[in-house]
C-alpha cells in the first residue's frame, strides 16, 4: 500500500483482552495512538492520556494504548497483568490494545505505518521511548506526532481536539 491510501483503518488489532478489532471501527473520531509501559518514568502520562480521553472522548476522540516491551524492558507483564495495573493505578477506560513491539525487526505493520514516511506519506517518526504519541485525523491519516516525554495534554493536542 502507498501513502495515498494507506490509512490505520487499513489494520486489524488485538485488544488486551484478546478481540479482533479493526481500526474502521474508530472512522470519524480524532484518535491518539500511545506505546505504553508500566515501569516507565513516563507511567504517570496514563492519568493525562485518560483524562484527555473522559474530557473529549464525547466529542468525537480516542486514545488507543499500545503496550511495548521495546525500551529497557519497561513492559513486562502479560496483557493481563498490564489491563489490571492500568485498571488499578490510573482507572484507564481508554481502549488498550495486546503487547506489540513498535519498533526493530518485529516492529508491528501498525507502527510500520506510523513510523515512516513511504507508508504514511506525512513524517519519518520512529519510535524513540515509550508513551511516543501519534495523531490521527477523522480519516485515519497520520497527521502528527508527540515525542515521548511531551504532555498528552499539551496546548498543541488541546488545539488540534477543540478545531
Amino acid at each position: 500500500m502507498d501513502a495515498q491510501t494507506n490509512t490505520i483503518y487499513n489494520y486489524t488489532m488485538t485488544t488486551i483482552d484478546e478481540k479482533e478489532v479493526s481500526l474502521a471501527d474508530y472512522k470519524g473520531k480524532k484518535i491518539m495512538i500511545v506505546n505504553v509501559a508500566s515501569e516507565c518514568g513516563l507511567t504517570p502520562q496514563y492519568a493525562q492520556l485518560e483524562e484527555l480521553y473522559k474530557t473529549f472522548g464525547p466529542n468525537g476522540f480516542v486514545v488507543l494504548g499500545f503496550p511495548a516491551n521495546n525500551f529497557g524492558g519497561q513492559e513486562p507483564g502479560t496483557n493481563q497483568e498490564i489491563q489490571g495495573f492500568c485498571t488499578k493505578n490510573y482507572g484507564v477506560t481508554f481502549p488498550m490494545f495486546a503487547k506489540i513491539s513498535v519498533k526493530g525487526d518485529d516492529i508491528h505493520p501498525l507502527y510500520q505505518f506510523l513510523t515512516q514516511i513511504r507508508l504514511n506519506g506525512v513524517v519519518e517518526a520512529p519510535v524513540t521511548w515509550n508513551f511516543q504519541k501519534f495523531l490521527i485525523d477523522e480519516n485515519g491519516k497520520l497527521i502528527d506526532f508527540l515525542p515521548p516525554t511531551e504532555n498528552p495534554a499539551c496546548d498543541r493536542v488541546i488545539d488540534w481536539l477543540q478545531n
